[in-house]
């Protein structure tokens, strides 16, 4: 049976259930990772014009995370049910690893 689609009003409320998602360790680290060399790789492309490598960033990005879910937290990205708010989940937690909140 699938599972119902619960239904987040503000991203206030969504934001625990995307860290409940995200407890294990070594999947944090890849999510930071990809997003990490996403964010370089989109300055390479933009610095350099090779607008080419833009898709590349997304690779980076959404690869290593969903290997760190798939192989590592055994669970589904979160992108898959809430796709704009599990950006904004991501791009939280890596300024909270950043400042030191969540645990890298």
């Amino acid at each position: 049976m699938a599972q119902e689609l619960i239904v987040y009003n503000s991203f206030k409320e969504f934001y625990p259930y995307y860290l409940k998602e995200h407890t294990n360790r070594t999947n944090r680290r890849l999510h930071f990772i990809g997003t990490t060399l996403g964010f370089l790789t989109i300055a390479y492309a933009l610095l350099t014009g090779q607008y080419k490598y833009l898709l590349l960033a997304l690779v980076f990005g959404y690869g290593f995370a969903w290997a760190g879910h798939f192989f590592i937290e055994k669970n589904k990205p979160a992108t898959f049910k809430y796709p704009i708010w599990s950006f904004r989940g991501d791009m939280k937690m890596y300024t909270s690893i950043l400042s030191g909140k969540v645990k890298f």
